[in-house]
This record gives C-alpha cells, sequence and structure tokens, in this order.
C-alpha cells in the first residue's frame, strides 16, 4: 500500500489538475482599441443628450435671447432672406443655448474618458482643475457679451447712406453665436496648459521656448474663430488667450514645472 504521506503528482494519469485560485492574473485592466472606442462612443453619446435636453430648455428662452441680439443692432431688426431662415436661427440660438448648459456635464464626461489613462496621482492632481474649467468657459461668455456690442460698432460704422446697413439675419446670428462659443472656449486654453504640465506632457521652460509659434497659433485661431471680419474682436480673443498663456506660463513654472 502506498504512503499516505506520499506526494502526489499533479500531472499523474487520471488526477485532475488543480485549478487556479478565483481571481487568477488575469490582467484585464488594459483597455483595449475596441474598448476606448467603445467608451468614446457612450461618451460622445451621454454629451449628445446632455445637448439636446439643454437645447429644449434654451429653445424656450430662444425668441427672448433672439429679440436682445437683434436690439444691439442700430436698425433694431434683420432680414430674413428664405422661409425656413427664422426657424432655423431659431434653433440655431437654442442649440448654443442648450451648449452652455449642458457644460458641465460634456466637462465631466472629457474628465471620464480621460482619467482611466491617469495615475492615481495625476489623477488627484488634475481633479481640481474640472470645476474651475467650467467657471472659465464662463468668463469667455461673459467677455463675448462685453465686446459683441463694440464689435458691431466698429463693424457698422462703415456703412452710410450708399453702402446701406441692411442685415440680413442668417450671417448675424452665425456670427453672434459663433463669437459666444470662441471666446467660452478660448478659456479653457489655460486649464489645458495646466492639465499637460501636471501629467509631465509640458513644462514652462518648453512652453516659453515655443513662445513665438504659440504666438502665431494665437493670432491664427483667433482670425479664423472671429468671423466678422472686423479687428475688434481678433484683437480681443487674440489678446486674451496671449495674457492667459502668459499667465499660466508663470503660474506653472512658480509650481514647479
Amino acid at each position: 500500500m502506498a504512503d499516505a504521506n506520499a506526494v502526489i503528482d499533479p500531472a499523474a494519469p487520471g488526477v485532475p489538475a488543480a485549478t487556479p485560485p478565483a481571481g487568477a492574473p488575469d490582467d484585464t485592466s488594459v483597455m483595449t482599441l475596441v474598448d476606448h472606442l467603445g467608451e468614446l462612443r457612450s461618451r460622445l453619446f451621454r454629451a449628445i443628450i446632455a445637448i439636446a435636453l439643454g437645447s429644449v430648455v434654451g429653445y424656450y428662452f430662444a425668441q427672448q435671447v433672439r429679440d436682445w441680439l437683434i436690439q444691439l443692432l442700430p436698425t433694431h431688426f434683420v432680414q430674413v432672406l428664405g422661409p425656413g431662415d427664422a426657424f432655423v436661427i431659431q434653433l440655431k440660438i437654442a442649440i448654443v443655448i442648450g451648449i452652455i448648459i449642458a457644460m458641465p456635464v460634456l466637462l465631466y464626461q472629457v474628465w471620464a474618458f480621460v482619467s482611466p489613462g491617469l495615475t492615481p496621482s495625476e489623477r488627484r492632481t488634475v481633479r481640481p482643475w474640472v470645476p474651475l474649467a467650467l467657471l472659465f468657459f464662463a468668463i469667455g461668455v461673459t467677455i463675448a457679451y462685453v465686446v459683441l456690442p463694440f464689435a458691431l460698432q466698429f463693424l457698422l460704422a462703415f456703412t452710410d447712406n450708399v453702402m446701406v446697413a441692411q442685415i440680413a439675419a442668417g450671417p448675424y446670428f452665425d456670427f453672434v453665436t459663433t463669437m459666444f462659443l470662441a471666446f467660452g472656449l478660448i478659456m479653457e486654453f489655460p486649464i489645458l496648459l495646466v492639465g499637460l504640465s501636471r501629467v509631465g506632457i509640458v513644462t514652462s521652460a518648453k512652453l516659453r521656448e515655443s513662445r513665438r509659434m504659440i504666438i502665431l497659433g494665437i493670432a491664427i485661431f483667433a482670425a479664423v474663430a472671429t468671423p466678422g471680419g472686423d479687428l475688434v474682436s481678433p484683437m480681443v480673443l487674440g489678446g486674451t488667450m496671449y495674457i492667459l498663456f502668459e499667465g499660466t506660463v508663470l503660474f506653472i513654472r512658480r509650481t514647479g514645472r
């Protein structure tokens, strides 16, 4: 009779192999490309739903906002050139209001998509800046609100009795809505730079070395993002971005990065 204390060979025939314990090292923590695309689709879907719900609320106030924007013009009216223009303009104003209302949800979706790629220490460092991004967006929209009357005054100063200002509704509201969104989004510029510095992608030294290229990029962006063709809007937009850039570089440098 075999010794009861003998060690049984797990590889012996007829002896079942030992099953690994539950939770054996099967690393699934790294997301595949398909997982990333699925996550991105989910985040985009939620962002679109948030904008749609915000646009429903915005449609309720769209007419009041439309009338207020028209009152900024010296003529106090605009021309509708097509049968569907009035509806499209109403819808466009509602969507812009919806984007502004949905901005907290949009920022959260961006953070939820990016944060899994960060280390725990990087997440703790960057997380406090996410609410500040919402505040900066509101500041940008406020700046656009202040600048808009001056931009209109500058542009319409070139009209006279021969070149009469008969403003079409479509181009006017394209100009206004683009201006509000552009000023709101450029205020996220310092948040982006600080976030990149926190995860070690950029440093204050690298930003100072690239100052000329960044200033050129700011000038091009300011000219493209302000469709009115006036000098006031791009100068204010570009000047704001440059001040934000220099202030952010100084802040990053003071933090030792």
